[in-house]
């Protein structure tokens, strides 16, 4: 293996991390554009029914790719955030004089999450069950325990997972005194009380409690990928951390203890995506910034550098606007002319559009054009 080789950067940047958050981003640009939707509209046969099947949340117990994708998401806020910040302490500054911004950023996110709700049900509305308006939380909590030790912010962000399964064993409210059923528990109750409704498919809001944890193990991957030891063994931590996770999450759910519930983020499905999170950091770092693999990451790292910007247009402009007009001069087109079927014309809607909002992250990324929160 290669000399400690992971603190690879391009224009300043560790390139691995960029390229999973850009894998993200692609994913839930895809989820934007309906493609999902779209191939699963075309009734696949085994096992591509399967294949397909993962790039949708499981309905309640149990676990999907596409259940990892929102804790990546979270993951990798907090480990851009711990390499920003140990670079402004490099340039002088300090844990307070940061403090400001990041209360600033989460404000903007809290906003930027509560008018999303507001964009797709077309009025306003004050529902917290957005990624971003948990993101904004969860940076919080993260920034205020950032200049910690290892031990000091894993022990933590296990006290946050003890508290939620401290509230949803113990606080039992009348129609909400099942812990682990769909509407009947405690994060559907809390709803009730910070919105006066609860979500019809099971989201709950305090999920930004119990997966405070992601982001503050996000901050433990900057730290450790931004050190100065070996690329060897950051791979074994992130490899061994990440099954000792896997072991816990699945485990817990095996042994009837906790189930892996996604919808309200129990404590074996913290441990069990985090698990999944670490390893799959692990093989992109090995292959970019061990391996050398970096002929075309540029093609993840557009998207992956604007990742903020990016998914809010995906969910604003993009969904309600780009992928009707792109729709049009597409598969409406082939459709009317070669009368292609509506199911085959609605995929390659959904892939030019995809295409489409690409070359926009790409004409930003060469222009150097970021939108910073």
């Amino acid at each position: 293996m290669a000399k400690n080789t992971a603190t690879q950067f391009v224009a300043g940047r560790v390139v691995s991390l960029d390229v999973m958050r850009g894998l993200i981003m692609f994913l839930l640009c895809a989820e934007s554009c309906h493609l999902y939707g779209a191939l699963k509209g075309l009734n696949p046969v085994q096992p591509a029914a399967i294949l397909i099947e993962q790039f949708f949340h499981h309905p309640w117990h149990g676990l999907r790719f596409w259940d990892l994708v929102q804790p990546a998401f979270m993951f990798m806020a907090g480990a851009a955030m711990y390499i920003s910040y140990s670079r402004k302490l490099e340039k002088g500054s300090t844990w307070e004089k940061n403090w400001s911004h990041i209360v600033i950023r989460s404000f903007k996110l809290f906003l930027f999450g509560v008018g999303l709700h507001c964009v797709y049900a077309g009025k306003p509305v004050w529902e917290l069950w957005n990624v971003l308006t948990q993101l904004a939380f969860t940076t919080l909590l993260a920034y205020l325990m950032i200049g910690r030790s290892y031990n000091w912010q894993i022990i933590s962000s296990v006290a946050l997972l003890l508290l939620t399964e401290t509230m949803y064993r113990l606080i039992l409210m009348p129609g909400f005194d099942q812990p682990f059923v769909e509407g009947h528990n405690f994060g559907s109750y809390a709803d009730t009380l910070l919105m006066g409704k609860i979500n019809p498919d099971g989201w709950v809001a305090i999920n930004a409690i119990p997966t405070t944890a992601h982001t503050i193990w996000g901050v433990l991957a900057g730290k450790l990928l931004i050190s100065a030891r070996s690329a060897s063994y950051k791979i074994k931590v992130l490899i061994g951390f990440g099954l000792l996770a896997l072991l816990i999450g699945f485990g817990l759910d095996a042994l009837q203890i906790t189930p892996i519930i996604k919808r309200i983020s129990t404590s074996s499905f913290v441990f069990a995506s985090g698990g999944w999170v670490l390893i799959m950091l692990a093989a992109v770092y090995w292959l970019v910034d061990v391996k050398q693999c970096t002929k075309y990451v540029w093609i993840c790292a557009v998207m992956g550098m604007n990742a903020i910007f990016i998914y809010i247009f995906f969910e604003t402009i993009g969904v309600q606007w780009l992928n009707g007009v792109v729709g049009i001069f597409t598969g409406d087109i082939l459709a009317m002319l070669f009368g292609l079927p509506t199911d085959v014309s609605a995929v390659v809607t959904a892939l030019s559009t995809l295409l489409v909002e690409w070359a926009l992250c790409y004409w930003l990324y060469k222009r150097n054009i970021f939108f910073k929160l």
